[in-house]
């Protein structure tokens, strides 16, 4: 215990004695109206994981809400740190090659107050820091839904740590990051269709394949046990998702506004045609299937939101709510249990948001990006399909080989007897309801 003891006081006092370059500096060229919109976009997008944490709570059996909600929160705790310590140099730091980002900004080394131009010209160099890190925590939160209710808490710590260094870190280096290959290619990205959307929603459907169905699947009745809770996490993240989208103009201005609207058009265009499809589909319109179109509208749209006009949002949002639709009811049929839509919402939706970049992108909108297929741009798309096309492989093999070393190491899925007594007990010895 000593032994530990003293490793923790050197490595920590290690750790204290790094450099902060331009920790106390103060730059000219900070705008405090930027700068005070990234810290609020930052809070908002932090908001998003509580409110995943409900949204997917609600969807769950009562006895295995709290452990939904802990795979969120604790995301919250554990890629934060990661992000701090190594994440951020990897998915921002100088460049190697194009593939990854270098260690020098590890412990935040080097990430001080002054603004850096490569990312955010006029905010201190830590709020884009910060502000990144904010994705980084929810998007293996998203990868939750997926294996809600049957996979062990030790596992899921392990491979959220390993999955967020080995996939979100490089993905992200590769089209955000300065010198990233497929940033190079002129792959555009406004707030992580890609980098947010397609690596969760594939590795989600990964994750599904190898942990296999919950016990009871697709005959045993799993409804919602509480819908309202659904539908306020739902509220939650749409109301976050102006911070993730608007946020990522990186400045307050006329693209954040333009992104903004966008945001909203297509949330809203994704609800309603959502809604007239299941009412003509199932000859009634659910609030469960309400909640779920506006996720896939804001999903879909967010890889596009810095590049298309409100017209153009509508019909990614209507594109959105159809084609989601669509994907969720074709999962029974294809048999796999992606338990809380990870895939047909997210993974879907960033692909098709990708793909729509491509066809509705305009300069007119953002100087910073390239004209789509309808508007005179012809190579726009072809990247977009590059992009995805190795996003969908990478995620998906990196994310089955963690899975499959975790599964004949430390194990995935809890046991039967713990599955039928649900994750809150088996899995943190305390319940959500007392009543």
């Amino acid at each position: 215990m000593r032994k530990i003891v003293a490793i923790l006081v050197i490595t920590l006092t290690g750790i204290l004695a790094l450099p902060m370059k331009g920790f106390c500096e103060t730059a000219a060229r900070i705008d405090t109206g930027d700068t005070a919109f990234i810290l609020v976009s930052t809070a908002l997008v932090m908001l998003m994981t509580p409110g995943l944490a409900m949204f997917y709570g609600g969807m769950v059996r009562r006895k295995n809400v709290l452990g939904t909600y802990m795979q969120s929160f604790v995301a919250i705790a554990l890629v934060s740190l990661q992000w701090i310590l190594v994440g951020y140099s990897l998915s921002f730091g100088p460049d190697i090659r194009g593939i990854i980002g270098s260690l020098d900004w590890a412990f935040l080394r080097n990430v001080g107050l002054t603004p850096n131009p490569d990312y955010a010209a006029t905010v201190p160099h830590m709020a884009f820091m910060i502000y990144q890190a904010m994705f980084a925590v929810i998007t293996p939160a998203l990868i939750s839904g997926a294996i809600a209710e049957r996979m062990k808490f030790s596992a899921f710590l392990i491979f959220i740590l390993l999955w967020t260094t080995l996939v979100y870190d490089p993905v992200a280096h590769w089209v955000w990051g300065n010198g990233g290959w497929l940033k190079n290619l002129g792959v555009i990205d406004f707030a992580g269709g890609i980098v947010v959307h397609v690596t969760s929603g594939i590795s989600a459907l990964a994750a599904a394949l190898i942990i296999g169905r919950r016990k009871g699947y697709p005959h045993d009745a799993m409804t919602p046990h509480n819908l309202p809770m659904t539908v306020v996490g739902a509220g939650l993240l749409w109301f976050g998702w102006f911070g993730f989208n608007a946020g990522s103009a990186l400045s307050a201005g006329p693209l954040s506004v333009m992104t903004f609207v966008a945001t909203h058009t297509s949330a809203v265009a994704a609800t309603l045609i959502w809604v007239i499809i299941e009412w003509v589909h199932r000859g009634k319109p659910t609030m469960f299937g309400a909640a779920t179109g506006s996720i896939a509208g804001l999903a879909t749209i967010t890889p596009a939101s810095g590049f298309v006009g409100p017209m153009s949002a509508l019909a990614i949002g209507l594109l959105a709510g159809a084609v989601c639709y669509i994907s969720l009811n074709m999962k029974s049929r294809l048999g796999y249990d992606d338990s809380l839509d990870a895939f047909g919402v997210h993974g879907v939706g960033g692909i098709l948001g990708t793909l729509a970049t491509g066809f509705l992108a305009q300069k007119a909108i953002n100087p910073a990006g390239f004209d789509g297929l309808l508007f005179g741009g012809s190579g726009l798309l072809l990247h977009q399909v590059t992009g995805i096309a190795v996003t969908v492989v990478y995620s998906f093999v990196v994310t089955a080989v963690l899975l499959k070393l975790l599964e004949w190491t430390v194990g995935l899925r809890i046991t039967a007897e713990e599955e039928f007594e649900g994750l809150d007990l088996s899995q943190h010895g305390e319940s959500g309801y007392t009543l």
